[in-house]
């Protein structure tokens, strides 16, 4: 069982900022900058590639969605995506807002209180549901 799982199942904490019966998104607690963003797929796929081509355009819908709630609160030029999948066995798209293309290197940190990942979930949150329904 990954960690991402655990994160799911409710046996571990998270920054959450929206869920839906198929995807969760949650702030990653390593950040690479302030609001990076993890889009998980509730279904425990280790590779994004092996997905069905369903379930990975909801996921990349999904994470539209966040990306796009994300820019309304996160000052940047972009909302940068990337998959690695090495890291944790289990496919997750990180959103991160950048500015600079080293900010999408995964070898520059910042540092987030436990207040502040609460205060811009919850912004992020706000954003996300006033957004349009995806169709």
């Amino acid at each position: 069982m990954s960690i991402f799982t655990k994160i799911i199942n409710g046996e571990i904490p998270c920054y959450k900022i929206c869920e839906d019966k198929d995807f969760i998104a949650f702030l990653d607690i390593n950040p690479n900058a302030k609001g990076h963003t993890l889009c998980v797929p509730k279904e425990e796929i280790s590779y994004i590639f092996d997905m069905d081509d369903a379930q990975y355009l909801k996921l990349m819908q999904f994470s539209k969605r966040v990306a796009l709630a994300l820019q309304q609160v996160v000052p940047c030029k972009r909302i940068g995506v990337a998959v690695v999948g090495l890291e944790v066995p289990h496919t997750h798209v990180h959103l991160i807002p950048i500015s600079e293309m080293s900010e999408m290197t995964f070898q520059q940190k910042v540092q987030m209180t436990d207040e502040e990942f609460k205060e811009l979930a919850a912004k992020v949150h706000q954003a996300f549901i006033a957004l349009p329904s995806a169709n």
